[in-house]
């Protein structure tokens, strides 16, 4: 079991930058490969960034690219995604997930590969 705590989240101005943090739990951090991904009301929850366990890939959605930094600290067993030139269609709950199958071998932007998940920090974008 992994137990996944995400913080960080809040109200912020269009333009404006936040970063998000998610605690992991667990003696194998490095292993689980980390992904960020948010939901919005009414929409389905979206995939928005991943990082190998040791942090040598990422990937990102493509409407966060050049926005979004995913990284990890495995020594403090936290992901981090750090969010600038925010919009207000970021706005969304944001939720870390684990993923133990593809570890440092691969990045899967899959929901449902995703086997471990946190409780959510809300993140609003005001225009």
């Amino acid at each position: 079991q992994v137990g996944l705590v995400e913080s960080g989240g809040g109200l912020v101005q269009a333009g404006g930058s936040l970063r998000l943090s998610c605690a992991a739990s667990g003696r194998t951090f490095s292993s689980y490969a980390m992904g960020w991904f948010r939901q919005a009301p009414g929409k389905e929850r979206e995939f928005v960034a991943a990082i190998t366990g040791t942090g040598g890939k990422t990937h990102y959605t493509n409407s966060v690219k050049g926005r979004f930094t995913i990284s990890r600290d495995n020594a403090k067993n936290t992901v981090y995604l750090q969010m600038n030139s925010l919009k207000p269609e970021d706005t969304a709950v944001y939720y870390c997930a684990a993923d133990i199958q593809r570890g440092n071998w691969d990045i899967s932007t899959i929901k449902a590969d995703y086997d471990y998940w946190g409780q959510g920090t809300q993140v609003t974008v005001s225009s």
